[in-house]
């Protein structure tokens, strides 16, 4: 179901099961919102207007560019292997961004590409392309953020470009991000979050929200815990967190949960603890105030009788 999800090759033993289970009942929730497209049409980019197709795979020049854009391609989809050094958890950069960070309505790197260097609140200073990435290292990957000019980030940042061969810069591109979500109609909550977490997530991320790994590798990610991303991450605000549950899961199956049901269990997800935010300010009340007072973030919120982010210090940077 989330997030931080899916890779881009699930075992085919794994996704035969959860796409098995997952497709139980798919008729009836495609056949009770007669405004979607048809089922073969369905994925994130269905409705976001997207048109801009990135390059095929096929088409990577075979010279020296070519091999740093095919680095920064094999980075996103098995960062651990690939940048195991600024890693500090089990997720890949398609976790995110699916499809190779290819497709449109699940944050695709051609649509970010061409709209970076970009003022950013959450430093409150204007970032390069790199920097950005770097944040995603740092966040999502709950690991450190490798130098800029490092191989690591040229070769992702080789890879975005090429993709967004033909695109103009600094201009809206649809596409771009996760798709908009209504507002829910009623206040998000553990106890639904929870009930469409065990019938629609749980097969493939776990009861215990773990995540499935085959051989060592990460099948489905981690959702919560160690593993998983740290606070600081985007996906720690519930609200992005429900964008891109509603367009991207359960895998394969955009847009088959209710707007509702993608709030609730963002919220669910989220409410469960996981690594410290590396903006530690000595307190979970000086965090808050610092770089989580949204009503989107349940970091510093007490649910089931404890306060979460209350952890101590961030382990690893």
């Amino acid at each position: 179901m989330t997030h931080p999800l899916a890779s881009r090759f699930p075992s085919r033993a794994a996704l035969a099961l959860c796409l098995g289970l997952l497709a139980v009942g798919l008729e009836t929730a495609f056949a009770a919102d007669a405004t979607l497209p048809p089922k073969s049409e369905i994925n994130p980019a269905a409705g976001t207007g997207a048109t801009f197709h990135p390059p095929p795979e096929s088409e990577i020049p075979k010279n020296e560019f070519g091999k740093m854009i095919k680095l920064g391609r094999d980075i996103m989809l098995d960062t651990p292997q690939y940048a195991g050094k600024y890693v500090g958890n089990t997720l890949s950069c398609v976790n995110c961004h699916t499809d190779a960070g290819r497709m449109a309505g699940s944050a695709p790197l051609w649509a970010a590409y061409v709209n970076y260097p970009a003022y950013r609140s959450k430093n409150k200073k204007v970032n390069t392309f790199e920097e950005r990435i770097q944040g995603c290292f740092r966040f999502s990957q709950n690991g450190k953020a490798p130098p800029l000019g490092s191989k690591t980030l040229v070769a992702l940042q080789s890879y975005s470009y090429w993709l967004a061969k033909g695109l103009p810069t600094d201009e809206k591109v649809a596409g771009r991000g996760y798709p908009d979500l209504a507002a829910p109609a009623l206040p998000p909550n553990y106890a639904r979050g929870k009930a469409v977490y065990e019938a629609r997530c749980a097969v493939c991320h776990t009861a215990s929200g773990a995540g499935r790994y085959v051989d060592g590798k990460t099948v489905f990610p981690p959702l919560w815990g160690d593993k998983s991303f740290n606070w600081g991450a985007g996906m720690g605000s519930y609200k992005n967190a429900a964008k891109f549950i509603y367009a991207n899961m359960p895998y394969s199956q955009s847009y088959s949960l209710t707007p509702q049901q993608a709030w609730d269990v963002a919220y669910f997800m989220d409410a469960h603890e996981r690594p410290q935010d590396p903006r530690w300010k000595g307190s979970v009340a000086a965090t808050r105030a610092a770089f989580h007072d949204s009503k989107f973030s349940l970091y510093g919120e007490t649910i089931n009788g404890k306060v979460l982010g209350d952890i101590g210090p961030p382990k690893n940077h």
